[in-house]
């Protein structure tokens, strides 16, 4: 499939459009290439310069990230910018960004596909930002405790740790056994008052925030 062709196949299904007065990614094409066909495509999170070089040593013609290089604000061609963009010409590697659309997108999604490992019941949409709603909330299929919960995300990463050697955060705060979970991932840590506002048991962010446990409590 040639790149043009691609990237008009990928906003209408991510519906990137919908995003862009919330989003300060540049959803999209963010650098393009000159290869004529598109038949290899890597996958990653960031868009850093290592990951740039293993998907041109794996002959990928593009390389798919939740975070891009490119936001809100103009970026000078210099230091770690310039290299990541040097890397990306010279390997003539073509780079796609979805930030947003990725998180809320209701097939392949983060946060849907979090509740799906969960096995949530009658999901729906939660977590506006905004002014739309990102993330998911739903029911689990019986009331499980929080260490089970916790288990489910850890199993097969080194008896409760992350692949990064961490222990999962949380914070216990909510009654014995969870019903009713909200997820947002990434950044999405002040949306635990959301949660709170809608009586669910457990809410599922990225990244933590000190000042959010006095809602949690």
């Amino acid at each position: 499939m040639k790149l043009s062709e691609l990237d008009v196949w990928l906003r209408k299904y991510l519906d990137l459009e919908a995003f862009e007065r919330i989003d300060a990614s540049r959803n999209g094409l963010q650098v393009a290439s000159t290869v004529a066909e598109v038949t290899k495509v890597a996958f990653a999170v960031d868009a850093s310069l290592e990951t740039f070089r293993r998907a041109i040593e794996q002959g990928a013609q593009m390389l798919f990230v939740h975070h891009g290089i490119l936001w809100d604000k103009q970026e000078r061609f210099v230091g770690a910018f310039y290299e990541r963009l040097r890397a990306l010409i010279e390997g003539n590697l073509a780079l796609y960004a979805a930030h947003l659309p990725l998180d809320q997108h209701p097939e392949v999604g983060n946060n849907i596909g979090i509740a799906n490992h969960l096995g949530l019941r009658e999901v729906e949409p939660f977590g506006a930002y905004h002014g739309t709603k990102i993330g998911y909330k739903g029911i689990l299929p019986a009331p499980a405790r929080l260490d089970e919960i916790v288990f489910r995300f850890s199993a097969g990463q080194g008896g409760g740790q992350s692949g990064y050697g961490e222990q999962l955060r949380t914070l216990p705060f909510g009654p014995e056994l969870v019903s009713r979970v909200g997820i947002v991932s990434g950044g999405a840590a002040q949306v635990v008052t959301q949660a709170v506002e809608e009586g669910l048991d457990l809410f599922i962010t990225g990244e933590p925030l000190h000042a959010i446990q006095q809602f949690a409590i």
